[in-house]
């Protein structure tokens, strides 16, 4: 089988530094640790990465994918806005702040990015199936994504996830599975589920086609940098579920600056978790380098990972960077969610609630600096998550058509 991954060469373990050819693995053999796509990028400049597609396809050169994979049949995905945010900025105090507003791309998810990845993965290793676990959004992403490939789709959700997130994964085709458990217990089963005569030729693109389809992660740090202007925002709030988005984020910057493509400037990353569902900031607040998991509580179902992969790597990389991991409580989240649509005019779903209330706990615990430059990602929708604002769906008020009756009203 000829394969080709691009600048990729090989998969390295980010633990022991073990190397292994590029095949469907992740894990290392050796530790146990999770392994990562290593590369030989050669010269990359900007103007090479300003004359490609308005998507992640830009950055080919940066990705594990073809040179030609812009002319094959994908989602496209990426290129999303990046909002001057003045009037939420001004309500919360902050001199310079922007929203990466990711609810653009295909199916209203950034987990169109990391699936385009895992797509060009999947059709290198010749599997027909593509699947995941999934916390709602993903399933989404996989069933469309492997529509628009001509693969065949089997998703797993845990079975009380939003109805709007079970109908968007049904409406694309494929197979959709529902399981009475959590979504760390719907991962495990599909770990099992790799090693079966049933998952043959199965792409599992958050399992199997790990490395891959983790590494869609960068092209939201890439994009933000070159839409500042080819520079790295100061402070940058991420949502975390599994933690494998943050990782990803600064290995991208990381990568920028490696590159000459961005000055080597200092930057901080933030961690926004839900209460409900915060090993990762509990962890952090008590000076932990091990995360506890936890049974998830939250309507921030996105995030609902209770044994998150990357957490101790989210610990590592907030204290690096100067940085910070909090959390917020569902109240909270909703109060956020409003407060960015009334401002911005973005309807953010519950993980974009987490990542602007935690800016706003952020601000007030003088845990961040205002005057910084300042980017909050909003990862998906909130036509998504609904439910979670059901309570402003009402007409403020109710008149009979006339003036008399609506200055009664006013």
């Amino acid at each position: 089988m000829s394969l080709d991954f691009g600048p990729a060469v090989a998969l390295s373990c980010r633990e022991c530094g073990t190397r292994y050819d590029l095949g469907p693995s992740f894990a290392c053999l050796e530790c146990f640790g999770p392994l990562e796509v290593a590369y030989d990028f050669g010269t990359v400049t900007r103007s090479q990465i300003e004359s490609g597609p308005a998507n992640i396809w830009r950055y080919r050169s940066l990705l594990p994918v073809p040179v030609d994979v812009a002319s094959k049949r994908n989602m496209n995905p990426g290129w999303t806005k990046l909002v001057k945010a003045d009037n939420l900025g001004k309500e919360l105090g902050f001199k310079s702040l922007h929203v990466k507003d990711d609810s653009g791309n295909p199916t209203h998810s950034f987990k169109d990015r990391v699936v385009a990845i895992a797509v060009e993965a999947a059709r290198n290793f010749g599997f027909h199936t593509l699947s995941c676990s999934s916390t709602g959004n993903l399933a989404g992403a996989v069933t469309a994504a492997a529509a628009r490939a001509g693969l065949d789709a089997c998703v797993f959700i845990p079975a009380d996830l939003e109805q709007a997130k079970i109908a968007m994964a049904r409406v694309f085709g494929g197979t959709l599975v529902g399981i009475d458990g959590t979504y760390d217990e719907v991962n495990r089963f599909c770990s099992e589920l790799i090693g079966d005569p049933l998952g043959d030729k199965w792409g599992f693109v958050n399992v199997n086609l790990r490395p891959y389809y983790a590494e869609g992660s960068k092209t939201l740090a890439y994009e933000i940098a070159e839409q500042l202007g080819w520079r790295l925002p100061e402070q940058i709030i991420v949502p975390v579920a599994s933690g494998s988005q943050l990782t990803k984020i600064d290995k991208g910057f990381k990568e920028l600056i490696a590159l000459g493509l961005v000055e080597d400037a200092p930057y901080k990353i933030f961690a926004a978790q839900a209460l409900g569902c915060s090993p990762v900031s509990a962890a952090y607040k008590a000076g932990h380098d091990v995360v506890q998991p936890v049974k998830p509580d939250t309507i921030a179902k996105s995030l609902a990972i209770g044994n998150p992969a990357d957490g101790p790597y989210v610990l590592d990389i907030a204290r690096r960077t100067g940085g910070a991991v909090e959390d917020v409580t569902d109240p909270e989240i909703v109060d956020a969610i409003r407060l960015l649509a009334s401002t911005e005019g973005i309807f953010a779903e519950t993980a974009g609630g987490v990542t602007v209330g935690v800016l706003k706990k952020l601000a007030e615990t003088g845990q961040i600096d205002p005057s910084l430059e300042t980017v909050v990602l909003n990862t998906g929708d909130g036509l998504k998550t609904l439910d979670a604002v059901a309570s402003t769906a009402r007409p403020s008020a109710v008149i009979k058509p006339s003036l008399d009756a609506f200055r009664a009203a006013l």
